[in-house]
């Protein structure tokens, strides 16, 4: 989760010194040079940045510091791209398949649309404006933290999206010094057709943010955060995006798909699972492994539980679930159990799947992720031969190796 700021200086009077210009940005990283900033950098969607005309170059230099790539530069007050883009509209193009007689195909909805990634319908400036009609608790008597399930009508807009990817939500209020507050990003939990079927929804796992001050320990709450977990049916909320394409799900139906994640980082993999085993289509049938290693602190920590077991109890061929709960197993050292020691404990077998061009790694949750699974493999990886950052390079390369934290 991180909320995109839109940053804005003065510039000179000139005729153009004086006008602004919005940069979309993807591949933030977060690192010495925006570590100061008052927001995280995920690794997948797009930041709006606001620049000066005066400012323009120096932005830019900045942005590659921080591994961005600048994917479309706009006027503040108009809708035509300017350079560097390439004709980028609001959905991006990928391969596409084999056409048939176009007077025999039905004409689909938007969200099933499977040639196109949508990206940036809705803007902050401009966000779509839904209604909440859905918000349970996720977590069960004796877990830790607050964690709701939200569904929000999204049939009156034009917002649709595709498994894997991210909308922002802008909370209501303003900040300790008056300004409108900035978005923060969710990943979707819902598929494409939402939580209903009916194109008309859009689903999000939420945890509140809730940590001690370090100075005052005094408790803080994250502002959107609180405000979704306590969102009434019936209220509106404003959305934005689309954004991210690191995350989708690959069309192919025998890919195997390993998923690790942590918390709520169990949300693109829900909308993953929901697709393979719960819908039916016509177009998208899952005959691949997929494998959910899911690291929660309680067994009544695990999100969406019940339907996790039943999936596995009526698809033991196509689905394995491993659980690493730390406040209640123990790894083989008598420490508590994390995802990476779930990981080294099954090295051999993820190494196997990996061997296969067709299986893709994802993770989503807390940023230690990553280097906790590196730990986990690499000594296998080793005694293989094979250097793992090495490896991790060709996967990345194949676009099977997909992550996202926070």
């Amino acid at each position: 989760m991180y909320s995109s700021a839109v940053v804005a200086t003065s510039g000179k009077t000139t005729a153009y010194g004086s006008r602004l210009f919005v940069y979309e940005v993807e591949g933030l990283c977060q690192n010495t040079d925006n570590d100061s900033l008052d927001y995280p950098i995920r690794r997948s969607g797009s930041v709006f940045i606001t620049v000066p005309y005066a400012r323009m170059n120096q932005e830019m230099r900045r942005i590659t510091r921080m591994g961005g790539r600048i994917v479309s530069i706009k006027p503040l007050d108009a809708e035509t791209s300017l350079k560097p883009t390439s004709n980028r509209s609001s959905e991006a193009e990928v391969a596409q398949p084999p056409q048939s007689n176009p007077t025999e195909e039905k004409r689909k909805p938007m969200t099933q649309a499977k040639t196109k990634v949508p990206v940036n319908i809705y803007k902050p400036k401009n966000p779509f404006i839904g209604k909440c009609i859905e918000n349970y608790p996720l977590v069960r008597e004796g877990g830790s933290g607050i964690v709701q399930h939200l569904t929000f009508d999204i049939s009156e807009g034009d917002l649709h999206y595709l498994e894997g990817q991210s909308i922002g939500i802008i909370p209501p209020g303003t900040d300790e010094n008056g300004k409108p507050h900035k978005l923060r990003l969710y990943s979707i939990a819902s598929t494409r057709h939402g939580d209903k079927l009916d194109d008309k929804t859009v689903s999000l796992c939420v945890r509140q943010l809730e940590y001690q001050h370090p100075e005052t320990n005094e408790t803080v709450y994250g502002v959107c955060s609180t405000h979704l977990c306590n969102l009434e049916v019936g209220a509106d909320v404003a959305i934005t995006g689309p954004v991210g394409k690191e995350m989708l799900l690959p069309e192919d139906e025998d890919a195997n798909i390993v998923m690790l994640a942590t918390g709520t980082g169990i949300a693109p993999f829900r909308a993953f699972l929901w697709r393979m085993f719960f819908e039916k289509h016509e177009d998208y049938k899952f005959k691949g492994k997929s494998w959910l290693i899911f690291g929660v602190p309680y067994t009544a920590n695990i999100l969406y539980k019940d339907q996790l077991e039943e999936i596995q109890s009526n698809y033991p061929d196509n689905f394995e679930l491993t659980y690493a709960i730390s406040r209640e197993q123990k790894n083989s050292e008598g420490g508590r159990m994390y995802i990476q020691h779930r990981v080294a404990e099954q090295a051999e077998k993820l190494w196997t799947m990996l061997q296969d061009p067709k299986t893709h790694l994802y993770m989503c949750g807390l940023k230690g992720m990553e280097s906790g699974i590196e730990e986990g493999l690499s000594p296998f990886a080793a005694k293989q031969g094979v250097e793992w950052s090495d490896f991790v390079k060709k996967l990345k390369k194949e676009h099977r190796w997909h992550v996202e934290v926070y």
